[in-house]
């Protein structure tokens, strides 16, 4: 492997910033090229092993996957803009509401944020490449055809799957059309993905940082990547064996999760949970490293408790494995362990609490400005919160009957995952586009796009926090006129919110097509080494030697 990364990096003698893509490359003989360029036309996206290039395929990919759930959230809001059924059937209603899921947690979340690790992890550790280049790219190109396989299924006689996106047996397994097999083959090529990039991302942190970069000295992002990396790691292959104990229980015979056979679908609901609130972590954690790198610069003050915010992401980290049927209080749990799992679930808040603490701590009597990382940021503090407050209301077990299964826990969940980890991604591209394509973004249409996304996204989901309380069912494509209003409300955020989205897509490649010229720093406030020690837009290849730290 050794070999690879010297291939990758080519000679000792070019200083950092010696090449700069689409610029000196004809100046280079062949050879040479081949060291330092990428390849030409569309097999440099196909072969590439460089850390750069993988991110961005991943960053597309997750933008293509957000457009295609987000069209199916419009479907989703069209049909419950009135009461009555509108325009689509109760059972594809249904696929679009667990596709939607499907799609966004494996599509569109997750995909980005490996992306943000595999572009910045080497250059904020000073490393040249990834440790292992050419399983990164593998890891990549299993994923478009997993969610090819995933979104075929909706064309085949049956339809998608329609069980929800946590696919609870018997729903999945008994219930269910012949398109699961293919749902299950997906979930496996996406988990191997993850384990490989996961596996990639330890021996990077691990073994290339640059002399001088203690682990107590790697910026937040990469402290939060390296534990994220060991959850998935933990829990990916989990998800493995529940969805293969579904296909044998389809197929070969077993009764893993039928009760007539002598199985137990609520041993369905603890493994897959076991799985999935990690999970919840896994697209969290990285978006507490986004903030904590964006909140000091702007704030021009280092970020206070850094020690105690590597603290507290492994204590979430370590008590995400204990807290997993605050799920389930619903099944008929002994009152025992209802007690400890609402116990464990406020006892995480705690961790969760101090990075709050941290961030807000950081601002305090900070020399502030508000550029549009800056409002991302701070949209997602606000926002967050309020999603983490929410979550403690569902843990507590004697509410929680009341609140299980209805539209409370969609906007509890919306309100983490789209104004926490959706937010944090948004705020990233913002924050490092400069440094990535050393062009600025257009600060005006950047600071519409955040408050054309932060007013929609808040009439989007507010409401359903109150339709939940007053006993509105989740997954359902009707309801009674009670509901009205709300849901109607809810829709218009909806459709806004995904506009504002499309827009985006146009800042997005408006910035890469040019823009002002960015500086090395990029801003004033900025710290760490893609600031200090490399040009905007970097080299194809960053450190030809290992820069020092101090």
């Amino acid at each position: 492997m050794a070999s690879d990364i010297t291939h990758g990096t080519g000679h000792d003698d070019h200083a950092p910033g010696g090449y700069s893509p689409g610029g000196h490359e004809g100046a280079h003989d062949a050879h040479d090229h081949d060291h330092h360029g990428p390849a030409p036309g569309l097999m440099r996206w196909v072969t590439t092993t460089n850390h750069k290039d993988i991110g961005t395929l991943y960053l597309w990919l997750s933008f293509i996957m957000f457009l295609y759930g987000g069209s199916m959230a419009m479907v989703i809001r069209l049909e419950l803009f009135q009461p009555g059924l509108q325009f689509v059937e109760p059972h594809f209603f249904n696929q679009m509401t667990t596709m939607h899921g499907l799609v966004m947690v494996f599509g569109a979340i997750m995909p980005a944020f490996v992306g943000l690790a595999n572009w910045l992890v080497p250059i904020m550790i000073g490393a040249p490449d990834m440790a292992l280049p050419r399983m990164n790219n593998w890891s990549f190109w299993i994923l478009p055809f997993a969610f090819a396989i995933l979104a075929s299924t909706t064309f085949m006689e049956g339809g998608a799957p329609a069980f929800g996106w946590t696919f609870y047996a018997p729903l999945s397994t008994t219930f269910a059309p012949d398109t699961t097999d293919f749902f299950i083959f997906a979930v496996h090529l996406m988990g191997i993905s993850s384990v490989m990039g996961s596996i990639n991302i330890i021996a990077t942190i691990l073994n290339m940082r640059a002399p001088g970069m203690t682990l107590m000295k790697m910026p937040l992002f990469v402290w939060t990547w390296l534990i994220t990396a060991y959850l998935l790691i933990a829990v990916m292959p989990v998800l493995a064996g529940a969805v293969t104990m579904m296909l044998t229980d389809r197929h070969f015979g077993t009764s893993f999760f039928d009760a007539a056979g002598g199985g137990d679908p609520v041993m369905f609901q603890h493994i897959f949970w076991f799985f999935g609130h990690p999970e919840v972590y896994i697209m969290i954690l990285p978006a507490f490293g986004v903030i904590s790198a964006i909140i000091p610069t702007f704030a021009r003050k280092p970020l206070f408790g850094y020690s105690s915010m590597v603290y507290a992401t492994a204590s979430i980290a370590i008590l995400s494995f204990m807290v997993w049927a605050h799920h389930m209080f619903t099944v008929g749990m002994p009152v025992a362990g209802e007690l400890y799992f609402m116990y464990a679930t406020v006892l995480i808040s705690v961790p969760t609490g101090v990075k709050v603490f941290n961030w807000v701590t950081t601002m305090w009597k900070g020399s502030m400005s508000f550029e549009t990382p800056m409002l991302w940021a701070l949209g997602f503090i606000v926002m967050f919160t309020i999603g983490g407050l929410s979550g403690l209301m569902l843990g507590v077990a004697p509410v929680d009957t009341q609140y299980h299964d209805t539209y409370f826990v969609v906007a509890h969940f919306h309100y983490v995952l789209v104004t926490g980890a959706l937010f944090s991604i948004i705020a990233a591209f913002y924050y490092w586009i400069p440094k990535w394509t050393g062009h600025m973004y257009d600060e005006k249409l950047g600071k519409i796009h955040f408050w054309w996304s932060t007013i929609s996204v808040n009439v989007l989901f507010f409401p359903q926090h109150f339709v939940g309380l007053a006993g509105m069912p989740r997954r359902i494509p009707d309801y009674s006129l009670q509901f009205a209003e709300f849901n109607m409300i809810s829709s218009i955020g909806g459709f806004a919110f995904g506009l504002a989205q499309i827009f985006f897509l146009y800042i997005v490649i408006k910035t890469i097509k040019g823009g002002p010229k960015a500086t090395d720093r990029v801003w004033e406030g900025a710290t760490g080494l893609e600031f200090e020690k490399l040009p905007s837009p970097p080299p194809y290849h960053s450190f030809t030697e290992a820069p020092e730290v101090r």
